[in-house]
């Protein structure tokens, strides 16, 4: 099994990276001409998703939509368990968006020149990037645009549901007036597991709830407030569909 699971993998990256290669420049050119040029570039991706998935055996299963309206900026916030996770996203949220990331992602050959576009690098060590990332995210936010961020601030690769959050997503939501939308991914991490590039084909569930509003004050104990609201809705998703 261990022989027939490393030729699997082998396959699946392989075709990961056959696709990003032919897809690279319909993502990166129409890039260059927002806001049309933006909606084309996702086309590609999402067939890039689309095709990767169906050529190595994964499915995905999204349910929800009907929270989610097409014409307001949000910000998803997700539980992270697996590298997959990056297909995953644009999938799943039919939306145009901008992901904050670790910057260590920026240097994965290929996948990091195709998707820094779309994705703000942050050193999460540094406050001064942790400060500018902020920065960029509001400016998407103010132009309409919807984020994607993983409030745990890196992969989890504990026993625990979800590991604590930052402050960020929680800030840039009352600042902005920007809703939450909770996202939980089931199952990435069977797929491929945490901390491995080993895979396995199976089904990725995608399941989103309504909406968080956030308070008028920008104080801390409404961060707090909205932070910790965030956290038990998206624990209680990934509890009740696991």
């Amino acid at each position: 099994m261990k022989f027939i699971r490393l030729i699997y993998s082998v396959y699946a990256i392989l075709v990961f990276n056959i696709l990003m290669v032919a897809m690279g420049l319909f993502i990166l050119i129409p890039s260059l001409f927002p806001p049309k040029g933006i909606r084309v570039s996702f086309f590609f991706i999402r067939l890039w998703a689309k095709w990767w998935s169906f050529l190595v055996g994964i499915r995905f299963q999204v349910e929800g939509m009907e929270h989610i309206d097409r014409s307001l900026a949000y910000i998803y916030t997700f539980n992270h368990r697996s590298f997959l996770d990056a297909p995953v996203i644009p999938m799943s949220i039919p939306q145009e968006i901008r992901a904050l990331g670790k910057k260590e992602l920026k240097k994965i050959p290929l996948f990091g020149w195709v998707i820094s576009p779309y994705a703000v690098w942050v050193d999460r060590k540094n406050p001064e990037s942790r400060e500018k990332s902020i920065q960029k995210l509001n400016q998407f936010l103010s132009e309409g645009h919807s984020i994607v961020v993983a409030p745990e601030g890196t992969r989890n690769d504990s026993d625990q549901t979800l590991l604590p959050f930052f402050n960020g997503a929680f800030r840039l939501s009352i600042e902005t007036q920007t809703p939450l939308l909770p996202m939980a991914i089931i199952g990435s991490e069977k797929v491929m597991p945490k901390g491995s590039l080993w895979m396995w084909p199976g089904t990725v569930r995608i399941y989103f709830s309504a909406p968080i509003f956030p308070p008028r004050d920008l104080r801390a104990a409404d961060i707090e407030t909205l932070k910790e609201k965030c956290f038990n809705r998206l624990e209680a998703m990934i509890l009740t569909h696991e």
